[in-house]
């Protein structure tokens, strides 16, 4: 019934919007200055806070009037939801706002209070309301990140034989679980966890934090041979611009050449927000992360590499006003966003080519942010070009972090919007799960004991769908003590659809 109101309101909401032109209004996405935090960032900062940029107080660029929107067949152009952005992202059919009210990630005080009456009672009101069982999809990827946060204890300051059996360890409690496929990250800050030509060994494995410092062995050649020894596939997640973020106190190496690039003035590497960040209009700079992963790509047996939702920092025009002003003077005419869109266009492009090059069976995704108007309006990614047109991605894993109940964004309404964006079969959907959320601030994930199995069952309906991932290892393996019995639940409630 809660369903059935939410989508007369919708359809009355979008009948409202529309006028009476006849044509669907593209839903606005309610952004705010306060939530453009990326989806990650929320849980990164919980746990080290000064690592990283504070994303609150920015506003999207004002497109000019005649590109208010990029090009959609099925949208009109809107008006702003917010003051802070000018423009939704270019839609096609969808019936709902995707908006980015991030929530706590958490769980507060209540969630561990909870009375084993009202937990029993909750969990009937879910099972009612369990999507139909479907089976598992043939050659469906079930995977989990890793980041350098969980990589962290596992191997600062390790020696070889203590890194592959801890990382060994984590691995046979993924396989465990019936997952298929570890997202590992192997370069969060302009950097490497294993050896590399160009970018500095990662300040992560040494115990005093000083980036380029050999750690005596490769651990990314550890982590390719204990997953595939055990049946795991293994992809290489990268950090393409970042390098470091705000209130980081760890120094770039000399052999950087973020930091050769600092000194000598140019705009390839820009200190913004605190933070530092290589310019994705540099040629250079292009060339250099292209270099990186054709590197991974040529001298691991890896099975993708994976990029996750950090693109440009903010939509600050100072950013890389020298840059446009140069493509303007050359007799450029597009707008300073769709400037931008262009330029990690042509990266996600070459990196696609170069991968395929290279070795044609490895993949490569892209992980963006749940809020379609924030990828298209903050971070200057057009995901509806990559998920129309073959030669960008071979899957998109837009991380749908709410639950089915949200106000703003409700978990079915946004999978069926990022469904209906793919347009050719080259083009795969995963869909990203928010494992760190259980027990947080959202109903759904305060009382649920198997809400990320309702997420995978209502994915598997999905023509595109082909997957899911788990954000990320430490929420299911290693959860506050306080979660424990809770994650133990939706692990199984989980597991008994991995068959």
């Amino acid at each position: 019934m809660k369903r059935f109101i939410a989508l007369i309101l919708a359809a009355t909401l979008a009948f409202t919007t529309a006028g009476c032109t006849g044509k669907p209004s593209a839903p606005q996405d309610l952004v705010s200055t306060e939530d453009t935090i990326l989806s990650r960032e929320e849980d990164e900062e919980m746990i080290s806070e000064d690592e990283f940029p504070d994303a609150n107080n920015i506003s999207a660029i004002e497109e000019p009037s005649e590109s208010s929107s990029a090009p959609s067949s099925s949208s009109v152009p809107s008006s702003s939801a917010s003051s802070s952005v000018s423009s939704a992202a270019p839609q096609k059919s969808s019936s709902s706002s995707t908006a980015s009210s991030s929530q706590s990630s958490k769980s507060s005080s209540s969630s561990s209070s909870q009375s084993s009456s009202e937990s029993s009672e909750e969990s009937e009101d879910e099972d009612d309301d369990e999507p139909k069982s479907v089976s598992s999809v043939s050659g469906e990827v079930r995977a989990v990140w890793i980041s350098y946060l969980d990589l962290s204890p596992m191997i600062k300051g390790k020696t070889r034989s203590t890194f592959r059996s801890n990382i060994g360890a984590a691995f046979d409690n993924v396989a465990d679980l019936g997952l298929n496929t570890v997202i590992v990250q192997v370069r969060p800050f302009g950097d490497a966890l294993y050896r590399s030509s160009y970018f500095p060994w990662s300040y992560l494995i040494s115990n005093s934090n000083i980036e380029g410092k050999d750690p005596g062995y490769d651990p990314l050649e550890i982590m390719v041979s204990e997953a595939h020894s055990r049946g795991l596939k293994f992809e290489a997640w990268l950090n393409p611009y970042r390098i470091r973020s705000k209130g980081s106190k760890v120094d770039l190496a000399s052999n950087n050449i973020a930091s050769e690039w600092l000194e000598d003035e140019s705009d390839y590497v820009i200190e913004y927000g605190g933070g530092i960040y290589y310019n994705p209009a540099r040629k250079e700079v292009q060339d250099l992360i292209v270099n990186g992963v054709k590197e991974i790509v040529a001298d691991y047996d890896v099975d993708g590499i994976h990029f996750d939702d950090y693109f440009y920092p903010a939509p600050d025009k100072s950013f890389d006003e020298d840059a446009y002003a140069e493509y303007k003077s050359g007799g450029g005419n597009l707008s300073l966003a769709s400037w931008r869109r262009s330029n990690v266009d042509t990266l996600v492009k070459r990196v696609y080519s170069t991968i395929k090059s290279t070795n044609k069976s490895c993949k490569f995704g892209i992980s963006p942010q749940g809020n379609r108007s924030n990828n298209y309006n903050l971070q200057y990614i057009d995901v509806e070009k990559w998920t129309s047109n073959a030669g960008y991605i071979d899957y998109i894993c837009p991380q749908i972090y709410w639950g089915y109940n949200n106000s703003s964004a409700p978990y079915q309404d946004v999978l069926e919007d990022w469904e209906s964006l793919i347009n050719t079969s080259r083009v795969k959907l995963y869909v990203g799960l928010a494992a760190y959320k259980i027990g947080g601030s959202e109903k759904d994930f305060i009382n649920s004991t198997n809400i990320m199995k309702r997420q995978v069952l209502s994915a598997r309906e999905q023509d595109h769908y082909k997957g899911f991932a788990l954000y990320r290892y430490d929420s299911l393996f290693n959860p506050d003590s306080s979660l424990k019995s809770q994650i133990n639940r939706e692990v199984n409630n989980l597991k008994s659809i991995l068959d």
